[in-house]
């Protein structure tokens, strides 16, 4: 591996974990509040709100369903509209955090029914409103959970960076597209499949860690 090509992965890896690190933060701040609410609106919530609960869940259903690459090329006007362009790292953003928001609210949603409703019966007795209970007693005890959803949801969301090579993304996935595929230098896509599997592991043991850490019933 020339001195050319090692500066090339160097600045894929760079630019993979630029897209994914933006992405999942922008998704985690739009998909809590949204898995927030579909929680507190479902038959189980302190909200009950059929009507909204049925209008968010069919929403997220709709992007989850489809494909990552569809979604891409659907929303090309959009990314040109908020980035100006539809081709390069920055642009992949806008449709990972369009695909990963709908993922992160479900996994927020499912994070908050493992909370013992003990736990949030207490709060009510004592006197606590809503907005309360949401912020001091769902969110803090469903910590953990959030965590380990916070380490599917990058993973999840480094493969998407990956596929997004195909239609002009960055990083390493464009690397293994343009180099490993289209030229067949097989070299080049294992190096990038090495390495996009090194961050995967990283992320996954940071993530555990923290989990240990912060899970009071591991104590």
């Amino acid at each position: 591996m020339n001195k050319v090509m090692l500066e090339l992965i160097t600045n894929g890896i760079g630019e993979t974990l630029y897209m994914t690190l933006t992405s999942t933060v922008i998704a985690y701040i739009l998909g809590i509040p949204l898995g927030v609410l579909i929680y507190i609106t479902g038959k189980d919530g302190i909200c009950r709100n059929r009507i909204i609960n049925f209008i968010a869940g069919v929403l997220i259903n709709i992007v989850r369903s489809v494909p990552f690459l569809i979604l891409v090329v659907a929303i090309i006007p959009f990314t040109r509209m908020v980035v100006g362009t539809s081709i390069g790292s920055t642009a992949t953003i806008v449709p990972l955090v369009v695909a990963a928001t709908p993922f992160v609210a479900r996994m927020v949603e499912s994070s908050l029914r493992e909370v013992d409703e003990g736990v949030v019966e207490a709060a009510k007795a004592m006197g606590a409103s809503r907005m309360q209970i949401i912020l001091k007693v769902l969110l803090p005890e469903a910590r953990p959970s959030l965590l380990v959803g916070a380490t599917i949801a990058i993973a999840t969301i480094l493969g998407y960076s990956a596929m997004a090579g195909f239609v002009g993304g960055g990083g390493l996935g464009a690397i293994a597209i343009n180099y490993g595929y289209y030229r067949y230098q097989g070299d080049i896509m294992l190096v990038t499949v090495a390495l996009l599997v090194i961050i995967v592991q990283l992320f996954q043991e940071v993530g555990v860690r923290l989990v240990n850490k912060l899970d009071k019933r591991l104590k």
